[in-house]
C-alpha cells in the first residue's frame, strides 16, 4: 500500500492539483493514488508566507503590558502591504484553488464597505492583538455585526431570535465582541441605513446601553439559562421579523429546493446536485448523529421507521460573506410523509480557524479543532438550540452541521427607520449580553461572569463613550483599508500568494 492510499480523496486531489495531473476531478481515490505514484516523489515546493506566530508573540507581549505598536498605527505604503498580506494569508486555500467563488468573494469585498468589514475579520483583529488582557474572558461570538443576529430553530423546532454565526467563536475579553459589534453597527448604519454620523454614533450607544442594562439585570437575577426570545415574548420589531420569516415547509421546499418529483434537489446556479454521493453522505450523516449524540426527532424518521434517510445531496454555492468559497453541502433528509412536503435539509459547512486565534490575550481556553470549536459555541450560546448542531470530518476537512429551516432569516437593514435602528441595536446588545452570561454556565469560564463584567465596565458613560470612540476610529480605518484593497484588487493583487523563496 502506498503512502497516498492511506489519505482521504480530498487530500489526494489537492496533491494532484498541485502537481498538475490532468483528469483529476473525475478520478476515484484509488485512481488519484495511482496517478500520484506514477508521477513519482513530489518536488520540494515553496512555502506560503504566514505571520500567525508573529502575531501570537505580539499579542502575548501586549497582554504582558509591554509597550508595542500594533498594525493599526501603520499608514501609507506600509499599511497597504499589511492589508494585502493579511488578506492573502486569510484566503490562502481559496486563492490557491483559484475557484470562481474566490474571485466572486473579492469582487463582493470590493463592491461594498460593509461586505469588506464582514469578510476581513482577521485584518480587524490583528489591529487589536493582545488588547484588554485585564478584562473578564467570555466565549465571544467573534464576529458581531447587525446581520449576525436572526431567527433560527431551537431544539423543539420553534423559531427563536439570537446570535446566528459562530464561525469565529473564541474565548476572549468580552470587550472584543463589543468593539467588533460597535464598529459593525457604525458601518452598517452608514452603508445600509444611509444615516448621518451623529445618528450612527447614537445607534452604537444604544447597542452598548442594551448590553450594559441586560448584563446588570442578569447579574441580579441569574436567569440567563431560562431565557430565549420567541414570538410570544419578543419586542415589536422582532415580532415583525418572526411574521415575515414564517413560511410553510412544503412551499419552502417546493419553491426553493426540490424538483418536480419531490425526490431530488433542483439544479440551479446556487445548487449543484451530486446524487452519486448519496451513499457516502448517508454514512457521514449516520456518523454525525452517533458521534455528536444527537437525538433524532420523529420528524426526521420515515414512515417505515428509518432515521435520517438521505434522499439527495447538493453543493451549495455563493452563500455567506466571510465563508464564500468554502465547501458547503446540503443533504436532503426524508420526512415521515415521504412525498417531499416535510423533508429536512441538513447543512454541512466547512470550518476554518477563527480569526481570533493567536490574537486574544492568553487565557488557557484556546481550542485547536475547527468545527468542534464552532459546535461548542453553538451549544453554549444556544443551550436549547438547533438539535442538529454538530461537527464531523470528511474529505480531509472539518465541517459543522446545522438544519436549514423555512423560518431561518435575518432582519432587512434597508427597511429600518432611524428609530428602528436604535431599537434593533439595543435588542442586539441585550441578546449579546445573554449569550456572554452563559460562558460560566455551559462554557469553560470558572467564575461568576456577570458581576465581573459589570464591575469591569465601571462608570457607564465613560465605558460607552470609549466604545463609541473606538467604533468611530475603527470605521474610518476600515474605510481607508477598503480603498487600498479596491486599488490592489483592480491590479490583480489577490490572484497569487506571498511565497517564501528562501
Amino acid at each position: 500500500m502506498t503512502e497516498e492510499t492511506g489519505q482521504t480523496r480530498r487530500a489526494l486531489y489537492e496533491q494532484a492539483q498541485q502537481r498538475g495531473i490532468e483528469g483529476r476531478s473525475s478520478m476515484s481515490k484509488a485512481e488519484l493514488a495511482a496517478a500520484l505514484e506514477r508521477e513519482g516523489p513530489a518536488q520540494e515546493s515553496l512555502a506560503v508566507g504566514t505571520r500567525l506566530e508573529t502575531f501570537r508573540r505580539l499579542a502575548s507581549a501586549v497582554a504582558d503590558g509591554e509597550f508595542i505598536l500594533r498594525p493599526r498605527v501603520l499608514t501609507g505604503f506600509d499599511r497597504r502591504l499589511h492589508v494585502r498580506q493579511t488578506l492573502r494569508e486569510d484566503h490562502q486555500t481559496r486563492i490557491a484553488d483559484g475557484t470562481e467563488e474566490t474571485a466572486l468573494k473579492f469582487d463582493q469585498l470590493s463592491d461594498s464597505l460593509f461586505s469588506f468589514f464582514r469578510g476581513t475579520a482577521l485584518l480587524f483583529y490583528r489591529d487589536m492583538a493582545g488588547d484588554d488582557a485585564w478584562m473578564p474572558t467570555v466565549l465571544a461570538l467573534g464576529d458581531v455585526h447587525p446581520e449576525n443576529f436572526g431567527i433560527m430553530p431551537n431544539v423543539n423546532n420553534v423559531p427563536i431570535f439570537s446570535v446566528n454565526d459562530f464561525d469565529e467563536a473564541c474565548y476572549a475579553p468580552f470587550t472584543w465582541d463589543l468593539k467588533r459589534g460597535a464598529t459593525g453597527f457604525m458601518i452598517a448604519a452608514e452603508t445600509e441605513g444611509e444615516l448621518k454620523p451623529k445618528h450612527r454614533s447614537k445607534i452604537v450607544r444604544h447597542f452598548i446601553k442594551g448590553y450594559i442594562d441586560a448584563m446588570a439585570r442578569l447579574a441580579r437575577e441569574a436567569t440567563e439559562q431560562d431565557e430565549e426570545m420567541r414570538f410570544d415574548n419578543a419586542p415589536k420589531l422582532i415580532r415583525k421579523l418572526f411574521k415575515s420569516a414564517h413560511e410553510k415547509r412544503s412551499k419552502w421546499l417546493r419553491d426553493d429546493y426540490l424538483d418536480e418529483t419531490g425526490r431530488r434537489f433542483r439544479s440551479s446556479d446556487k445548487l449543484v446536485p451530486i446524487t452519486s454521493r448519496i451513499e457516502e453522505f448517508q454514512q457521514i450523516t449516520d456518523r454525525l448523529i452517533r458521534d455528536n449524540d444527537i437525538e433524532v426527532p420523529s420528524r426526521a424518521r420515515t414512515s417505515d421507521g428509518a432515521d435520517m434517510r438521505v434522499k439527495d445531496v447538493a453543493i451549495r454555492r455563493g452563500q455567506g460573506t466571510a465563508s464564500l468559497g468554502l465547501d458547503r453541502y446540503y443533504v436532503l433528509i426524508e420526512g415521515p410523509k415521504g412525498d417531499g412536503t416535510d423533508d429536512l435539509i441538513i447543512e454541512y459547512k466547512q470550518a476554518r480557524r477563527s480569526a481570533l486565534t493567536g490574537l486574544v490575550p492568553p487565557n488557557g481556553h484556546e481550542m485547536n479543532t475547527r468545527a468542534e470549536r464552532i459546535s461548542h459555541a453553538q451549544a453554549v450560546h444556544l443551550i436549547r438550540g438547533d438539535r442538529f448542531y454538530g461537527h464531523i470530518e470528511f474529505d480531509g476537512q472539518s465541517y459543522l452541521s446545522r438544519e436549514r429551516a423555512p423560518f431561518r432569516d435575518s432582519i432587512d437593514l434597508d427597511d429600518l427607520s432611524k428609530s428602528d435602528w436604535k431599537a434593533y441595536a439595543r435588542i442586539c446588545g441585550q441578546v449579546l449580553a445573554g449569550v456572554h452570561a452563559l460562558s460560566d454556565e455551559a462554557g469553560r469560564v470558572d467564575y461568576d461572569i456577570e458581576p465581573a463584567i459589570v464591575e469591569a465596565i465601571g462608570p457607564e458613560e465613560l465605558f460607552t463613550e470609549d466604545m463609541v470612540m473606538f467604533a468611530e476610529e475603527g470605521a474610518e480605518r476600515v474605510r481607508r483599508d477598503h480603498a487600498l484593497f479596491q486599488e490592489d484588487h483592480a491590479r490583480g493583487a489577490f490572484t497569487q500568494l506571498d511565497m517564501v523563496y528562501r
